[in-house]
Parts: C-alpha cells; sequence; structure tokens
C-alpha cells in the first residue's frame, strides 16, 4: 500500500482485534468501549492508547471528541441481540441499540463534512435477517441516508483458523467503488443474497457486490493450537463420564467410531440445550473436524468449550484455556490477557477474528481507500 497512511477509528474495539488485523499500516484516530475488562485489556496492549482510546458509553460521545475525518469507521457492535441464540429482539433491543449511539456520532460528523469516507459494520448473521430482514433494512436506510452505497460479506473465520464463526461484515463507501472490486464472491452468501433481494428498490440501486477472494486453504486444525497434554489440568474421570453422559447417542457413536480407528484424536465439545419430548436438554456436542465451536463470552448463558482428546481408546477431557482461545481468534501469544480465565474468554470470545480483518482489508478496503489517499497527498 502506497501513499498517506490509513486513519481508522474503532467502536465497541474490545481488546482491539479490529485493530490488530488492519496493521501497522493504518493509524487508529480513535477507539471507544464501555465494557471496563476490554478497556483495561485494550489499554495494556497498545502504549498509545492514553492519546486516543475512550473508555464509557458511546452515547456520552459527541463528533468533537472524534479527530480529523477517518478514512474507516469499524463498528463491531453489541451483537447479543441479533444472536441465534439469544432473544433475537433486533436493532430495538437494548444492547444492539448502542449501534445507534454510534451511527448519532456518523451524522454528526456528516453534518461537520467529516464523515468517515468508508464504514464496516460486523455483527452476527442474525443481522441479515431478524424480523424477517427489517433491521437490515433500517440499516440499509440509515447508511443510504447519508450518502453511503453499501454490500455485505458473511465470512466464517474457518476459512482461516480452526473456528467455526461465522459473521456479517456490512461495507459502505461514500466514494464509488473500483470495478476490480465488484463481482462474484464466495462470500456472498445465501442469507446475503436473500438480504439484498428483499431491499426497495431506492435502496437496491446502491447495493454493492463486493468481490472479495477465497483466502488459500487453511493448513492448521484445532490440534496444533493446543497446550501440550503435560501443561494443562484434565478433567478426572468421573467428570469426563458426565460429559458423556450429556452426549446424545448421535455424539456418542461419532466419539466411538473416532475411539475405534485408534491413534489420536481431538475434538471440541460444547454444550447445548435442545428440545426433545417438548422438553429443554441439555446435550453436550462434540465434533472431529478439526474445528472448535463458535467461541462464546462466558456470560449470557453460553458455556465454556471443553477439548476431548481421544488416544490409546481411552477419552480424556479438559476446558478450553484462555490462551487457546485467544489463538482460535489469531491473537498472538504475545497479547496480553487478563489473568483471570473468565475475563480472559470474555475478551476472546466477544472479539473479531483478526485474518478475517486483515484479508478483508488487504482484499477491499485498502484498494478502495488508498488509491484516493494517494492522489490526494500529490
Amino acid at each position: 500500500m502506497s501513499g498517506q497512511p490509513l486513519t481508522f477509528y474503532e467502536f465497541f474495539a474490545g481488546g482491539g482485534m479490529a485493530r490488530l488485523g488492519l496493521g501497522a499500516s493504518w493509524t487508529c484516530a480513535f477507539a471507544n468501549d464501555f465494557d471496563p475488562v476490554k478497556t483495561a485489556t485494550y489499554r495494556a496492549n497498545f502504549a498509545d492508547a492514553a492519546q486516543h482510546f475512550r473508555a464509557g458509553d458511546v452515547w456520552t460521545l459527541g463528533p468533537e471528541d472524534l479527530p480529523g475525518r477517518a478514512d474507516l469507521a469499524w463498528a463491531s457492535s453489541p451483537c447479543q441481540d441479533f444472536s441465534l441464540a439469544g432473544a433475537r429482539a433486533g436493532l430495538a433491543g437494548g444492547r444492539s441499540s448502542a449501534f445507534f449511539g454510534f451511527w448519532r456520532l456518523v451524522e454528526g460528523l456528516a453534518a461537520q463534512g467529516r464523515a468517515p469516507r468508508a464504514i464496516v459494520i460486523e455483527n452476527v448473521g442474525g443481522l441479515l435477517t431478524s424480523h424477517g430482514g427489517a433491521d437490515f433494512t433500517a440499516l440499509a436506510a440509515a447508511l443510504a441516508d447519508q450518502g453511503y452505497s453499501f454490500g455485505a460479506l458473511e465470512i466464517d473465520a474457518a476459512a482461516f483458523l480452526p473456528q467455526s464463526r461465522p459473521r456479517v461484515f456490512v461495507i459502505a463507501t461514500l466514494e464509488p467503488p473500483p470495478a476490480a472490486l465488484t463481482g462474484a464472491s464466495p462470500f456472498h452468501s445465501r442469507a446475503v443474497k436473500a438480504a439484498a433481494a428483499g431491499l426497495p428498490a431506492e435502496l437496491a440501486r446502491r447495493w454493492i457486490w463486493w468481490r472479495l477472494a477465497e483466502p488459500p486453504a487453511r493448513n492448521i486444525d484445532l490440534g496444533a493450537l493446543l497446550e501440550p497434554d503435560g501443561a494443562v489440568e484434565w478433567h478426572s474421570p468421573a467428570r469426563t463420564g458426565r460429559w458423556l453422559e450429556l452426549m446424545a447417542p448421535l455424539h456418542r457413536a461419532r466419539l466411538e467410531a473416532v475411539r475405534l480407528r485408534g491413534g489420536r484424536a481431538v475434538g471440541a465439545i460444547f454444550r447445548r440445550t435442545r428440545i426433545e419430548d417438548g422438553r429443554r436438554v441439555q446435550r453436550a456436542e462434540v465434533r472431529f473436524d478439526g474445528l472448535a465451536g463458535c467461541l462464546r463470552t462466558p456470560r449470557g448463558g453460553s458455556s465454556r468449550q471443553a477439548i476431548a482428546v481421544v488416544e490409546d481408546a481411552g477419552v480424556r477431557t479438559r476446558l478450553l484455556t484462555p490462551r487457546e482461545a485467544a489463538r482460535l481468534m489469531g491473537l498472538p501469544d504475545s497479547y496480553g490477557l487478563p489473568r483471570a480465565a473468565t475475563s480472559a474468554l470474555l475478551v476472546a470470545g466477544d472479539g473479531v477474528a483478526v485474518p478475517v480483518v486483515r484479508w478483508l482489508a488487504g482484499q477491499v478496503l485498502e484498494p478502495l481507500l488508498a488509491g484516493a489517499s494517494a492522489i490526494a497527498a500529490e
């Protein structure tokens, strides 16, 4: 990338994973988060945080708090109300209404002629379907009202990391995208296509089919990111037995098939609530496809994932460690995590996968923004 460094604001910054993904060639002009654990983690990992990081509710900020005009505003707004595991309250929900606190700032910046040139809104897949698509239409209308054209991509972190973590990235721009950045993409999922098809005509005219190439094949699996067996605490046989008792017949059969094959196999176990014969039943589900399930935060009813190792015809289980969770998000081992496991898992589970951001930046955001920045600098 040539020309002047690109600048960005990072809202709902968490531990700064979007910043890490954008990389050193980008300059963070402003960052914000409300959560005290994430705030402390951000400050511990970025030496310049005192210059640009503001802790507190996004609703307390005004345009005067944001310096200059950023090339990009990144917003990983709270996703609980869009999550399939939550109440799906939509944009009217208490947590996701934080989006409107962010959007109020964008409107204020636009009134001063300082609207970000591009915006990325990252969220769970429910953003596309909540309230029958009405919430996505409302988001599209808000973007269009400020002059943005936009499109969406649904990217699973499993393309980059051994974690199943599909997320939606809405990319909006004030400037016409180069032709090379538009076209077919493997990340135009069925849900993305349905959301685009459901837009009214005046919004559909602003839709952009962003072209994002598929990355090279992932070459690591879950087992490659785990701590050595001797460095972690394993469950007692009785506790492992309770995990097995929670498994439905399908998952018990899956584990047994792996055991009978022999050798060593690593699987991920996570708890889910299922409806069986009209009753809510807690089940343990295991996968041996080299992927962890989607990391969750250790609050809001989601449980901590466990690891199952099948070896020498036996089964051992243990909890996923915070460092392993960080690796599953693409964080380097040099990244400082909170000492408390619950806090560390909160930071990791409530973030955006770093390699996904890097791929998106290199393939779309930098080509979109850097060319115009270079021309302006001449």
